[in-house]
């Protein structure tokens, strides 16, 4: 199968008054379908800059970013926006809801953006936020809401509209440990559960050891990608998530609703 996301002598370059610091320096790499990958290392190594290039984000000084069939780094700023509506979701450290809206209408915003009418769109987004344990709280605002509570409905935007890849910076910064373990095991399961590609930027090392691969960036360069062995992994995911699994805190299963999208490999 070929990858879904692969890199190739990616450098990338930011000028600082006259100094030039070299973020990135010939990465290459290659995500499967379906993975779920964690890009990791020390502060200020680049792994932040890297899942930009990835998401197409930023533009690289060299080299290419490709996502399926298409050139990603190649892309217009309105190719870059109209791509990332269509494919892709996004998952941030400081959660990004608008204010204004409540859970619901802020779940349901990629689905806006796809052409959902509005009805079905928010009918879909209370479904996310239920899957998510949140159905009393679609509709309070981000005000209303803990900062677990906030971080659970930008999981349920990022995965509502069922995209081919899913990008998180740190999605867990903010939480404490416990809020970490629940907040994780949500986006994994979810993640496999709709064949969702997931990429995810973390300084927790035991968060990425229950991963399919661990991408470790030092110094703008990648110093390991390693695809972690499947009984190693289940060990971990059942240390680190024990106390989810023995709760049941998971929400009971329900009916799947999907909204059309073109395939990412399209020419």
């Amino acid at each position: 199968m070929a990858p879904i996301i692969c890199v190739e002598h990616l450098r990338k370059v930011y000028r600082v008054g006259k100094e030039k610091v070299i973020a990135l320096n010939d990465v290459n790499l290659a995500i499967e379908p379906g993975e779920i990958c964690c890009i990791v290392g020390p502060s200020g190594s680049g792994k932040s800059t890297l899942l930009n290039q990835l998401a197409g984000l930023e533009k690289p000084t060299k080299g290419s970013v490709h996502i399926g069939k298409h050139e990603i780094s190649a892309m217009s700023e309105n190719q870059l926006a109209k791509f990332r509506q269509a494919h892709l979701g996004f998952i941030f450290q400081s959660y990004n809801l608008l204010p204004n809206l409540t859970a619901a209408e802020n779940v349901a915003l990629p689905l806006m953006f796809k052409g959902v009418p509005r009805k079905k769109r928010l009918e879909m987004a209370k479904a996310e936020l239920k899957r998510m344990g949140l159905g009393k709280r679609a509709n309070h605002k981000p005000t209303e809401m803990s900062g677990g509570q906030q971080q659970r409905v930008g999981i349920a935007r990022a995965f509502v509209a069922k995209p081919k890849v899913i990008f998180a910076d740190e999605p867990t910064g903010n939480l404490d440990s416990s809020t970490t373990r629940q907040v994780l095991y949500r986006m994994l399961t979810m993640a496999k559960e709709n064949n969702i590609t997931f990429v995810m930027v973390t300084h927790e090392r035991d968060l990425a050891d229950v991963a399919d691969r661990v991408i470790t960036i030092r110094d703008g360069m990648v110093e390991s990608n390693i695809l972690l062995d499947e009984q190693e992994k289940a060990k971990k995911q059942a240390e680190l998530f024990k106390d989810i699994l023995e709760s049941k805190q998971e929400a009971p299963p329900e009916p799947q609703t999907t909204v059309p999208a073109d395939s990412i490999t399209d020419e």
